[in-house]
Parts: C-alpha cells; structure tokens; sequence
C-alpha cells in the first residue's frame, strides 16, 4: 500500500502535492491572513461564514480552501463550476440537510471557478445559504461584485488575493526543494546562478507556474527520474528559460482585467504621466485589444478631462483615428502613440462637465424662453416675440451684455473656466463678461441683489457642514482620516478611554482586527457587553492591564502580533517616558503610530469669559493666575522628544482647532471653581483678596450659566512612521 500510495504521490504535479496543509504552511496573502486578522481568526476558531476568494490564477484561491478543508469539524464538499451541474447541488444540498437534523453538523460547500455557475445555478444556492444549510466558499479569477449573483455576494465575505511578490515565490521554492515527503529533498538540487531568479521572476505572482516550471527543470535534467537518493540535479540558466515560457498576458476583453487596464491607461492620460500611458496601451494592444476602442476612449478623454484647456487636443485624437483607419496595422501603433502622448502631456480642464450641472437644471424645472429670444418670424406681432433682442455683431467687439438664461436662472454659473492652457487665455474675458451680464441683470430687478440659486445651495451646504459633527465626532474623524486606514489593517489603541474612537476605529477594519488594552475595568466591562451581539471570530481584542508594566507582552492574547497603526489616546507619557517606546517595537512593517493630545489652556480659557464681566485690574490677575495654573497642570509635548524616536520618523506634527458654542452649566463651572488645592480657584485665590475671590465667584456663577459663548479646544495630532 505503502509503494502505491508513493506512486500515486509522485505522478500528482508538484503543484498539486506541495499545497499547504495547514495555515503555518501557507505562504504568502499578509493582508488577510496576517496574525491577528479576521480571516485567520474565524479559520482557527471553525466559525466560517460565507466567503468568496477572488484574485488572479496560482495565488491559493483552491489551496486556501482545503486549508479550511484540513481545520474544519464541517463536513465538506468541494466542487468545480466546470464539471458540476445542478444535479450534483442537490446531492450536496441534500446530504447538508440530514447532517444538519441527525447530527447538527455544519456543511461548508467550496465551489471552484463559481464565476462559471449560470444564474440559474447560482440562484439555487441561495436559499439554502440564506437558511444556513450551507456555508458557501466560492472562489473566482473574475470580480465577484460582477460575476456573481448580487444576493450571493451580499450574504457573503469578499476577500482578494494578490499576486504573490517575489519573496513568498522564493520561499514555496525553497519549501519544494527542501521537502523529502513531497517535494525534491531527498536530492541535491542546486541552480545556476539567475536561474532560480528567472523562474521567480517570469512566475509572476503565480506560484503554481512556478512549481510547474521547477518541476519540469528538476525532472528532465538526470537521464532518468528519479534518480539515485542523495544524487546532485545541476540546473543551468538555459534549463530553466526553457522549462517557462513568457506568461500570457491576463486579459479578457469582457471581464474584470480589461476594465481594469483601460481603466489604469485613461487615468494615466488624465494624470499626465506618458510613461504609463504608454505602457497600459502597449499591454493592451499586446493582449488584443481593439485599437479603435482605444481611440474611442481617447476620443471621449480629450472633451472630458482637456476640453478647453487645449482645444486643439480633439482634432489631433480625430486625425489619428482617421490614419489608423487608413494604415491599419501593425503601423497604425504610431498613430495610437501620438494621440496618448499629446493627451498625456497636454493641459487639462474639465469644465465641460459644467455641461452635466445645466443638465441637472433642466430635470429641477421647466423654464421658459425669454420674450426677447423668442423666434420672431411667427409671432412678432401678436406677442412681441425676439422684441428687445440686441444683434451682438452691430456693437464693437461683436458682443453686447444681455441676457440670455431664462429669468428663473439668472446668476446661475455652469461653465468655470480654468486658469490652464487656452482657457487661462479667455478666463479674464468670460468673467468680465459675465460680470457685466450680471450687473446689467441686478440693476433691471434690483431686489433680487441677493439672490442667486447657486449661492443658496453653497451657504446651506457650509451651514450643514459646520453643524452636522459634535465637536468630539469632529475631533475622531479628524485623527482618524488622518490615517489612511486600509480594511484589512491591525489597529492597537492605548488605551481604551473613549468608545466613539474604539467604535470609529473597528469599522475602519472590517477585514483586519482592532485590539484595545484597557487600564480601566469596569469600562473593559462595558465595552465587552456592547460586543456580545457580534459573533467571536469578528469581536475586537480587549486586554486589562497597565501601559506602564512591561510585562504587558506577556499576555498570550497578544503574542506574536504586530499592528499596522498603534493609536495613543492622550497622555504621551508615563513616569517621564514615553508610553510609545515599549510598543514600537510590535509594529508591521512601514507602520503608523498616531496621537491626539489635549492642549487644555491652548485654546478658550476661563478668563476669556469674563473680560468684559469684571474690572480691568482684576481681570488682569485673573490672567495672570490663570497663566500659573495652566503652567502647573499641563504637560506640553516637545517635538525633540518624538524626533528622537530610534526606528521611527515624524511625519506630522499640528495641532487641532475645534470650536463650538457653550452654554456654562452649573455642574460644567464646578471643578473649576472648587474649594480646593490646585483647581483653577484656588489658583486665583491665591493672587486676590477673599473679599474679591468671593464676589468674582458669585458673579461666575450668577452671568455665565445664561450666556452662549464660543468655545475653543486645541490638540496635539503627531504621526510617526517605522523606519527600519
């Protein structure tokens, strides 16, 4: 049995017998698969919903699922949407069914290439997905959102795998010439020098290309294979170029990739960068693209992002496109280059989409034709029809100001002319006219000097900007925009003091993991409670314990993980050293750590309230005392400190206005006039008389709780990124 079941091994392609068994074994997908990540966690735990891997061919779609396959107590089922039909579903979904009522066990159902399923058979999968009969893994080279039934998708975990870099190609190399089982380790394989490199390198991301080609590098070099155990396989360069050829450009003229260049090719125009236009055209025309749907795009390109900034930019795509209908291929590729490298490098406007506002005017109402643009050939006489129209050519310049919008749109503005190329040269013009039109408008209905639609839309638009955010939600989204979050990023927040944070930074990261380290218990506990409607896999880590211990690493929940950003909230330091020294070091590669401290003093003060409420002399010790107090009780960060930082960079240091209207309570006032040792009082009261401390209260406490005053708040917003 022994000798067949080797057999049997070494007939399956290396590919095939090199897929990982296990999450250790399984190389490369960081993104995902990181430590401390959300995809990780539900396979550990056995507690999978519905998932769908897309991504391009060889980056372990197939293998990640037997690895779930390998962990899961489900019973699984695993299909191709090639070989599979209808009939083979309801034998899956039956089985799923009595295991479900017999034994209550889970089915987890993987269906290879599910792109390939027609509707009709993806819609059969619903119902029992929906009733969590089956927990479906589908995977796909095409883009789910596309490709599959929107219900599916929508019940459903959508994660992407990348082309694996090189490092992780090197590493499923080396795992396949070490391995004695599986791969090639019972033999001294060696290559020439670049010949390993070559095959990583042509591989391109597609580590089962690469297996194919070292094993067919491997295996066609001794006479016979396999050889004599121990015996040395030398590979030369000129092997392995021929055991992989060039890859085939990944290109489907109706799917994800050839959105996805033309895509990549119109944003390279628009960016003006000629080198990448130049090299997503190539690879399409490589791929087989049609040229005339290159210059079609090109042709809408040149109206919509240049426009008038170079007129003339039109004319050269359309005396292109007319060439290549004439010279065809392969020489029709010069006319195709000059038209992208002109639209590449030539200014650029988009003021043509004012065209789309007038539009949109159109839809909100129906307005007439002015009386004096009216066709006069019919009804000129009846109805004074084209009456009072001025003839722009009679006049000097062969312009007049009148006007021409119907009147419930006057002042509106649809075209903004840039200051770029050929509209920088007419700008100063079409603004002094329409200057001019207005002007001439205002003073025909001068009560209408302060009307203008478009006018009213921006001020509502500031108004409900500026009280849409309560000064604490304007302050988190502040910091968390700061940061550049990805949804597959680890988050570490020290410490957990605040719940809109905890919550804003948990719906950053989805598909990544938030954890949290809390010195306060009974608001662990609180935060805990709000968790338990989620189910385990997706929960947030919160640790108890104290920033300051070093031994805080020493928690097995936080073994082996490291956080793309580290967030601190407020304090910075810890008996005189810097709280973020110790979790430095716990950062992934290229990361963030991001903080917000309070500036209390920075902005309003106490004092601010009362300049005009007290005597000069006396608000002038106020003052005084009240400098005393913010130098006794506020810490103020230094930037040397941060810059100091070995393996980390500065990258930002501001601070953070935030205003808002305050109407002093009675409860806000209290720690600030409390009889005691260091309040803001005391501090006063040590500059005054108690005659003057009591009569400066009692006229606090009497004006201050009826008036509404403008109150500032600053912050200290530092970004420090990894180095090493």
């Amino acid at each position: 049995m022994d000798l067949l079941a080797h057999a049997t091994q070494s007939s399956e392609p290396l590919a095939h017998r090199m897929r990982p068994r296990n999450l250790d074994e399984y190389i490369g997908q960081d993104h995902i698969l990181g430590e401390g990540k959300l995809l990780r966690r539900s396979i550990r735990a056995d507690q999978l919903s519905s998932l769908i891997f897309s991504g391009p061919p060889g980056t372990g779609k197939t293998t990640l699922a037997q690895v779930i396959a390998n962990r899961t107590a489900s019973h699984f089922v695993s299909m191709n949407a090639v070989l599979s039909g209808i009939k083979d579903l309801r034998e899956a979904i039956d089985t799923a069914k009595k295991l479900q009522k017999m034994s209550f066990q889970r089915t987890i159902l993987f269906i290879d290439e599910v792109h390939r399923w027609n509707k009709s058979q993806q819609d059969a999968l619903l119902p029992w997905v929906e009733k969590g009969t089956i927990i479906l893994i589908g995977a796909t080279t095409e883009n789910p959102f596309f490709e599959v039934n929107k219900a599916l998708v929508s019940r459903s975990r959508v994660f992407q795998l990348l082309a694996l870099n090189e490092e992780d190609l090197r590493k499923i190399a080396d795992q396949a010439l070490t391995d004695k089982q599986r791969g090639y380790g019972r033999w001294q394989v060696e290559f020439a020098e670049g010949a390993l490199e070559h095959l990583i390198r042509i591989a391109s991301g597609d580590a089962r290309s690469l297996l194919n080609a070292i094993q067919l590098a491997v295996e066609t070099t001794p006479e016979s294979f396999p050889p004599e155990e121990g015996s040395k396989i030398s590979i030369s360069l000129a092997t392995a170029e021929e055991s992989i050829q060039h890859k085939a450009i990944l290109y489907d003229k109706d799917g994800d990739y050839h959105f996805d260049t033309i895509s990549a090719f119109i944003k390279s125009l628009r960016g003006s960068d000629p080198d990448a236009a130049l090299y997503w055209m190539a690879r399409m025309i490589r791929a087989g693209e049609d040229p005339r749907y290159i210059l079609r795009r090109m042709l809408i390109l040149a109206s919509e992002d240049v426009g008038m900034a170079d007129p003339n930019a039109l004319g050269v795509v359309v005396s292109a496109a007319s060439a290549y209908d004439r010279v065809g291929m392969p020489e029709g590729q010069f006319h195709l280059t000059q038209a992208a490298l002109y639209l590449a490098t030539c200014a650029k406007s988009n003021s043509c989409m004012g065209y789309f506002d007038a539009l949109q005017s159109v839809g909100e109402e129906e307005a007439t034709v002015p009386n004096h643009l009216r066709d006069p050939s019919r009804d000129k006489k009846s109805f004074g029809h084209g009456r009072g129209y001025q003839y722009p050519q009679a006049f000097r310049d062969h312009w007049i100001a009148q006007q021409y919008l119907p009147g419930s749109l006057k002042g509106r503005i649809f075209y903004q002319p840039t200051a770029r190329g050929y509209e920088g040269q007419i700008q100063h013009e079409v603004i002094r006219r329409r200057q001019e039109q207005l002007e001439l408008m205002f003073a025909q209905e001068p009560e209408n000097l302060s009307f203008s639609p478009l006018d009213e839309k921006k001020d509502l638009w500031i108004r409900r900007t500026q009280g849409a955010l309560g000064p604490r939600r304007r302050l988190l989204q502040t910091v968390v925009d700061s940061m550049q979050i990805r949804r597959a990023d680890r988050i570490l927040l020290l410490p957990l003091r605040s719940s809109g944070l905890f919550w804003e930074l948990y719906k950053k990261v989805p598909e990544g993991g938030l954890t949290a380290i809390a010195e306060n218990a009974e608001f662990q506990d609180l935060v805990a409670f709000s968790l338990e409607g989620l189910p385990e896999a997706e929960r947030p880590l919160i640790v108890q314990g104290a920033l300051s211990e070093t031994t805080i690493f020493e928690n097995e929940h936080l073994a082996g993980l490291y956080w793309e950003h580290i967030v601190v909230d407020g304090s910075y330091k810890r008996d005189n050293e810097l709280l973020i020294d110790p979790f430095a070091s716990r950062l992934a590669k290229q990361g963030w750590i991001t903080g917000c401290v309070p500036l209390p003093g920075y902005g309003s003060r106490l004092s601010n309230l009362l300049e005009d409420r007290i005597a000069k002399d006396l608000f002038d010790t106020v003052q005084k005392a009240e400098d005393a107090f913010y130098r006794k009780k506020v810490v103020v960060p230094e930037k040397r400190d941060f810059e100091q930082i070995k393996g980390l960079f500065l990258k930002d240091w501001r601070q953070i206005e935030i205003e808002e209207q305050l109407v002093p309570s009675s409860h806000w006032l209290k720690p600030w006039l409390a009889d005691q040792n260091g309040s803001w009082f005391d501090f006063i009261c040590r500059e005054i008389s108690s005659d003057a401390a009591r009569s400066l209260k009692s006229t606090i406490e009497r004006e201050l709780p009826a008036t509404s005053f403008p109150w500032r708040r600053k912050w200290l917003l530092y970004r420090l990124q990894q180095t090493d």
